[in-house]
């Protein structure tokens, strides 16, 4: 989990992707290659102040999950050309389509709810924000 401090798209990846790689143990740099990638296809900016960055990585052995926060926001060229604030970073190994659509419809379903994101937009530390995830993902 971060507290973001980037301002704009670029850094705000290079920021969620450098303590992902390194438990990944694979290169920070080729990950944010992977997510840029993809926002070229169109913005994972969903709306709602809520970013899903993701992309698949073929030297990955399992899937990661890397969370941030911007309490100011990020203008991540999002749906609603709303600034972004909860930013869930998802890369997966190159072959497993299937967990990664799965993961991300959960992302997405679970960020629908307002309260929940709420906490997680008001989380003091990362305690906090496993404790709104773990609560939220039992009620599924």
């Amino acid at each position: 989990m971060a507290d973001l401090q980037a301002r704009d798209k670029k850094s705000a990846l290079e920021e969620l992707a450098t303590p992902v790689a390194r438990l990944a143990d694979v290169s920070a740099e080729e990950m944010v290659r992977v997510l840029m990638e993809r926002e070229r296809l169109g913005s994972t900016g969903i709306g709602g102040g809520i970013g899903i960055p993701h992309g698949k990585m073929k030297d990955l052995d399992s899937l990661y999950l890397g969370i941030g926060l911007s309490r100011q926001g990020i203008d991540f060229e999002s749906i609603d050309n709303k600034p972004t604030h909860i930013f869930f970073l998802l890369v997966t190994p190159e072959n497993s389509t299937g967990l990664h659509l799965k993961l991300l419809a959960r992302i997405s379903r679970i960020l629908k709810n307002e309260p929940f994101k709420e906490k997680l937009a008001s989380a003091a530390d990362r305690d906090e924000i496993y404790e709104a995830i773990r609560k939220e993902d039992e009620e599924f």
